[in-house]
């Protein structure tokens, strides 16, 4: 198989990544409000991902695979909202461990990422295209 191949569905792979990042993210940002309606259940916590490098043994190279989408196990805080159906006895509801700044950095992160590997994939289809036209 070709570099220009390969280079090609290593990009893929990181961006497919990416797509599940972004998905993630914007998982995140949907819920950064949602409180449990019923008193002492936990509201939305934050969901982290993972990824891992695998051999692709078709390319003979390493490519990026989600590892993990799992919650964030940081501490959680609350709010003084007595008039809330998921208050406690002391009137606070404990409310998502989402920040969305974080969130939004991670996206735009996850989005350069993402663009980053479109690059490749454009540039090796160029340096396609023209070797094709030098061989005519």
């Amino acid at each position: 198989m070709d570099d220009l191949n390969i280079s090609s569905k290593v990009a893929s792979a990181g961006m497919k990544a990416q797509a599940t990042r972004l998905r993630v993210i914007s998982e995140n940002l949907a819920n950064a409000d949602s409180t449990s309606e019923i008193p002492g259940r936990e509201p939305y916590r934050r969901k982290l991902i993972t990824f891992r490098n695998a051999l692709n043994k078709e390319l003979d190279a390493d490519t990026v695979k989600v590892k993990k989408i799992f919650n964030d196990k940081s501490d959680l805080k609350s709010k003084y909202e007595p008039s809330h159906p998921g208050a406690n006895e002391a009137g606070y509801v404990q409310i998502p461990n989402v920040n969305s700044l974080v969130e939004l950095m991670d996206m735009r992160e996850a989005q350069r990422s993402y663009e980053a590997n479109m690059n490749v994939i454009s540039t090796s289809r160029s340096m396609v295209s023209k070797t094709l036209e030098l061989l005519k």
